[in-house]
């Protein structure tokens, strides 16, 4: 870390927002919330920890009541990635937190077992889906191809897809609900991803493979059954993906379906938002799609959401920041810190992960992979 903190920096750290022009931009909804709460512990009862997935219960059902905050866990009690197997529920209106589901470590379903990742979803009918991505000792070196499991409203686990579309389900989930019918985007980014030990001598890190894709699956939901895949579609791929020592896997991670039917994508690795037109509609790839912003505030892009004034929020990597973006201008707004712990460099370089809007709009729900803890910025 240097021994001297620009002042810039500093002024990022107090929380002031640092607009991306000289002129004065649109009033964005980061401008609105400034007041960071601390919510609960995120380390479940067996010791799992490492929140990874946010996800705002839309009705109640079960143990969950609406508005209830589902969250992951990525590691187990050893802290080794790609082994957590629960989710924990925060319930703002009692500020109570609860365990939600407690899945087996090893499921003949499942390849390669259970290691809850960022992608997972609550639906209307109170089915929550969520995506394995596991490893037995920690590392890619391990790693299985994974599913992506469906719990009742309860936490029993129903099922279990998997199959040559689905490699290691990643980035948090965009999605079309309806009740009967659901439409669920999921990145895929395990493809061919060797061991972190296999390095490119050009960059001297793991090799990259751009072999990462979206995934369309359409499901059917019965009343009182549990959903059924009705079809699957590659919508976008050749996306970057490579193994990390720190960080388990590096690829696409945040999905967000705009009004017009376009699809938004994070690539961490390129640094870049890019958007696929036609996502619910479209029967072939459109492959990384096109260019939305790149660079700039954005370090190491991961989960989106949506603001309620059509912009969107996403979470940096690389540094505890969160960066608003008009995808329609294609413009950066600007960023707020909201992981300054200084033993990283930058600053919350790490530990951000999953990110939700909060139902009334008064605040954004996040994780702090630092502190296991889950918090929320409120006006």
């Amino acid at each position: 870390m240097p021994s001297k903190i620009p002042n810039t920096v500093l002024g990022l750290l107090a929380g002031v927002a640092v607009v991306v022009s000289a002129h004065a931009e649109p009033r964005g909804y980061l401008e609105t919330v400034n007041r960071h709460t601390t919510l609960t512990s995120t380390v479940a009862d067996n010791g799992d920890l490492n929140p990874y997935a946010v996800v705002v219960a839309p009705v109640s059902a079960g143990k969950v009541e609406k508005g209830d905050v589902l969250v992951d866990n990525f590691n187990n009690v050893a802290n080794l990635q790609g082994t957590g197997t629960t989710i924990i529920g925060y319930r703002p209106s009692t500020k109570q937190t609860y365990l939600f589901a407690k899945i087996p470590v090893n499921l003949a379903q499942c390849p390669g077992g259970v290691g809850l990742s960022t992608a997972m979803t609550m639906l209307k009918t109170g089915w929550v889906i969520v995506g394995s991505t596991p490893s037995k000792d920690g590392t890619t070196a391990t790693k299985g191809d994974g599913c992506l499991l469906v719990l009742d409203p309860n936490g029993n686990l129903v099922s279990a897809w998997s199959g040559p579309t689905i490699n290691d389900p990643w980035g948090n989930m965009a999605v079309v609900d309806d009740g009967a019918h659901v439409i669920l985007f999921v990145s895929m980014a395990g493809f061919d991803v060797p061991s972190p030990r296999v390095i490119d001598p050009a960059t001297r890190l793991p090799v990259v493979v751009h072999k990462a894709t979206v995934l369309r699956l359409e499901l059917s939901i019965a009343a009182g059954k549990p959903p059924q895949m009705v079809s699957q579609t590659v919508i976008a791929d050749g996306f970057a993906q490579r193994a990390d020592v720190d960080n388990f896997l590096l690829g696409p991670t945040g999905l967000a379906l705009g009004r017009d039917n376009t699809l938004y994508v994070t690539d961490g690795l390129d640094n870049v938002i890019t958007a696929i037109p036609d996502a619910t509609t479209r029967t072939t790839s459109a492959g990384v799609g096109r260019i939305v912003t790149q660079g700039g505030l954005l370090s190491w892009p991961l989960a989106m959401t949506w603001t309620p004034d059509g912009h969107l929020l996403v979470c940096n990597g690389k540094d505890g920041r969160v960066v608003e973006v008009d995808p329609v201008a294609g413009k950066q707004i600007y960023a707020r810190w909201l992981n300054t712990n200084q033993a990283q460099s930058p600053p919350g370089n790490g530990n951000l992960f999953g990110i939700a809007m909060a139902p009334d709009s008064s605040g954004i729900y996040y994780v702090m992979d630092d502190v296991n803890t889950l918090m929320k910025e409120a006006r």
